[in-house]
């Protein structure tokens, strides 16, 4: 891929941010289309479906650390070929499980897979864009990576009626087909081979050492990964919150997770006009700060016995699109020195951040008390703990990062 300047605006998003997004979006696509099944799931295999979901985030945590030196070795496109590939097979095996144990497994195989789009995609931004067109890159691939969740829940509910939940996972695995031939041709390496690091276990471990040592990498890593832990918590809990207890049918229930989308893919839009003018440092913390807002307010109402569905709804609304603006400029912060080790960074920065979405999913499948106290009470946890630590850590690591221009 050749280099962009920061200073250059499109018209249109070109074929190859396009291309990121949708393998980005593989991750969400594995995620968001099978959610409306999660009762038929249970209904066939038996109890614990919601650890195929905890299953599949420990795979994508996990599988990023391998990926991030390997891209820095190799380049961008190698390690994306064994990714997609064998996410497309864990996917096949998918379709004919007959326990859920089989299903658990083959879930942290598909995230091992679904996480080298993820983590080697917002690498090749940072070798194309360089540091400063980064957040509006990353804000403009939000567009087509948002419309995953809008989309994927509607035909998730529409297969699941049509053919059953196993066809999902057939639509699973012909979406990474078509990444894999797209990718194919469409992607160019971006890595500049002067660039290449040695791959060597200790240089890695020492890489990643530094890396946790970094309080600006670190602390803004998991600013993001906070919020994005919050997230997680909705996309584990919203399920039983909003179709069991509240009694969306599952149809609707997609709809209600695409408004959501739709408000995340708004408010990375303005973002991304925003980092032209506003340093992301500042346009951090006011986003920062609600999420928190939202969040805590929403887990003191229902606390308080304030059973009321919309309020509920425009407290998730408020704080999931707040994450439209936090994402990009929190990782563009944290890849702006790494350019060197992009894809190194970009890995320990996801790995950290869906460890944390881990240990939130895993609080909501633990934690059932017939109300929507665990779900909210968790993402408060998570908005209020990245506000906190923006505050007492980040924001004192450097200056305002100036927005692209």
């Amino acid at each position: 891929m050749k280099k962009i300047n920061s200073q250059q605006q499109y018209k249109f998003i070109p074929p190859w941010l396009i291309l990121l997004a949708a393998l980005t979006a593989i991750g969400s696509l594995s995620i968001d289309m099978y959610l409306p099944s999660f009762p038929a799931i249970e209904k066939d295999l038996g109890a614990g479906v919601q650890l195929t979901l905890a299953s599949f985030l420990v795979g994508l945590a996990v599988g990023q650390l391998f990926y991030g030196p390997f891209s820095d070795r190799y380049g961008r496109k190698p390690p994306l070929y064994f990714a997609i590939g064998l996410y497309i097979l864990s996917s096949f095996a998918c379709i004919f499980v007959r326990d859920i144990d089989t299903l658990v497994v083959l879930r942290f195989f598909q995230g091992l897979g679904g996480c080298g789009g993820f983590v080697i995609s917002r690498a090749a931004i940072r070798d194309k864009m360089g540091a400063e067109g980064s957040a509006h890159a990353y804000s403009l691939m939000m567009l087509v990576f948002g419309i995953s969740p809008v989309l994927a829940p509607l035909a998730g509910g529409l297969v699941l009626t049509l053919w059953g939940w196993r066809a999902i996972f057939v639509t699973m695995t012909l979406f990474a087909v078509i990444c894999l031939i797209a990718m194919h041709y469409v992607m160019q390496e971006s890595m500049d081979p002067a660039h290449a690091r040695p791959l060597h276990l200790g240089r890695v471990c020492r890489q990643y050492w530094d890396l946790l040592h970094d309080r600006q990498f670190i602390s803004y890593a998991l600013c993001g990964g906070l919020v994005q832990a919050g997230l997680f918590a909705y996309i584990a809990g919203s399920p039983f919150v909003l179709i069991e207890l509240h009694g969306i049918a599952p149809q609707y229930y997609g709809l209600v997770f695409g408004s959501n989308a739709i408000g995340l893919i708004t408010a990375s839009q303005i973002n991304a006009r925003l980092v032209k003018k506003q340093s992301l440092d500042r346009i951090l913390k006011y986003t920062l700060t609600i999420a928190a807002t939202v969040s805590l307010t929403s887990a003191v109402l229902v606390a308080a016995g304030v059973n009321s569905l919309p309020l509920l709804l425009i407290g998730l609304f408020l704080y999931l699109s707040s994450y439209g603006m936090i994402s990009p400029n929190a990782i563009a912060i944290v890849l702006k020195y790494q350019g060197k080790q992009a894809g190194t960074a970009s890995a320990l920065a996801g790995t950290l951040q869906f460890a944390l979405g881990v240990s939130s999913g895993i609080c909501m499948s633990l934690w059932h008390n017939n109300s929507a106290l665990p779900l909210t009470s968790v993402m408060a946890l998570c908005g209020v703990s990245a506000l906190l630590l923006y505050h007492l850590v980040a924001k004192k690591q450097q200056p305002a990062i100036a927005g692209t221009s």
